[in-house]
């Protein structure tokens, strides 16, 4: 017997009666006799309209008191979740993120989680009580009540796992697992048993919404035991393994793609020391994350064109910062595409598997599907694409590396 958390996200505490099924599923570990701790989400819709309200009464808002309207949800789903669990004889008891604490920094609505205090919580867990925590939120240094950001809730849990040194982390969702692609596009997409901490990570920056970034990363960083199970029903998950423990021996784990992607291109700057430097510095201190990136010369090798990839939302924020150095720049043009997409592949059978990088580029090739920009990694090779080929792209993939078969 040991020590779980679980983590239940919006759509799993959606309504009453979901948080009545959540408190079955609560009850199941207790009753197997482990200790565990609950962590969830606000009621499916809930942040999006607290969000809502924030922007409304006043679009330039102080950040703390954002974060002190859209962490109530938490508060609602805690106490219900508590309620719940007493009504079917477990003892249980609601925490909010300051109460636990959930240390973090002073960043409001994107804080980190510094450390967390476990000790009255895992007294709690040693009496046999159930612990049901709020995600999303903590405390900052000055006393205020902080949010993690998108995908907190997945934060919190792992954070809280590693914390309590727990045996393993259950995030239950509306999926029962991970897949080898998006089921929506590939109905012959297959569940994978395992997959490593890399290939989530990759997976989960390329696109794949199953987890969070974040959360993936804290459980690498911390070696937290990790499993995707659906809320809906008694399946097993997808466990999240180091990649020495994974069986699957494969070439590709799996296909991602990202539709929120938009295409930047600096035509015509001097080819000379320091271009590159200048402009994503200038992206860097506007807070614009960068992903691909590639460079091209002209024949001449006086000029060059720079293009990069940058979420779609910051598309044009990144235009606008551009524009304000241009005479620094000294480029002939600057271009946005916003209907692009990213795709990739993923594997850490890639170390040691030759002609995966040709055999992607061949099917897309024979497909008519034009390559805007590369990148790599060890185990990860993305492409942008234009947006109206993502499906059959990752369709044709998924079929040339054989994914669906066991």
């Amino acid at each position: 017997m040991g020590r779980i958390v679980q983590k239940f996200g919006g759509t799993s505490v959606a309504d009453l009666d979901r948080i009545r099924a959540v408190a079955q599923r609560v009850k199941q570990e207790v009753d197997a006799g482990h200790q565990v701790a609950v962590v969830v989400s606000a009621m499916a819709g809930t942040t999006n309209q607290l969000v809502a309200w924030a922007r409304d009464i006043g679009p330039i808002h102080d950040a703390r008191e954002y974060d002190t309207i859209v962490a109530s949800g938490e508060q609602i789903t805690v106490g219900l979740l508590a309620i719940a669990l007493q009504n079917i004889g477990i003892d249980a008891r609601s925490w909010l993120g300051w109460q636990i604490p959930f240390h973090t920094d002073e960043v409001h609505s994107a804080a980190r989680i510094e450390h967390i205090d476990t000790a009255a919580i895992a007294e709690r867990l040693d009496q046999g009580q159930v612990v049901v925590a709020a995600g999303f939120q903590g405390i900052s240094p000055e006393g205020r009540i902080t949010t993690l950001g998108r995908g907190g809730s997945d934060t919190s849990a792992v954070a809280l796992a590693a914390a309590l040194e727990a045996n393993r982390c259950d995030i239950y969702t509306d999926v029962d697992g991970v897949y080898t692609t998006d089921p929506r596009i590939m109905p012959k997409a297959r569940k994978l048993n395992h997959v490593t901490f890399e290939e989530m990570l990759e997976m989960a920056s390329a696109g794949a919404k199953v987890l969070e970034t974040r959360s993936v990363a804290m459980a690498m960083r911390h070696n937290v035991n990790l499993q995707v199970r659906s809320s809906f029903t008694s399946d097993e998950g997808t466990m999240v393994v180091d990649e020495d423990n994974d069986m699957e021996k494969q070439k590709i784990s799996g296909i991602a793609y990202s539709r929120d992607e938009a295409k930047v291109t600096l035509v015509g700057l001097p080819d000379k020391p320091g271009i590159a430097a200048t402009i994503f510095e200038k992206l860097a201190e506007n807070h614009i994350n960068v992903d691909m990136i590639v460079q091209s010369a002209s024949p001449d090798k006086s000029r060059t064109d720079i293009t990069f990839s940058v979420g779609a939302l910051n598309a044009d924020k990144a235009v606008a910062c551009l524009k304000t150095i241009e005479a620094d720049l000294e480029y002939k043009d600057i271009v946005s595409d916003p209907d692009v997409a990213k795709v990739s592949i993923i594997g850490t059978a890639m170390r040691s598997q030759p002609g995966i990088a040709k055999t992607m580029f061949s099917v897309l090739a024979e497909k008519g599907i034009n390559l805007h920009v590369i990148s790599t990694s060890e185990i990860k090779i993305s492409v942008l694409i234009d947006a109206d080929y993502t499906e059959l792209a990752v369709r044709s993939l998924h079929d040339a590396f054989g994914l669906e078969e066991a």
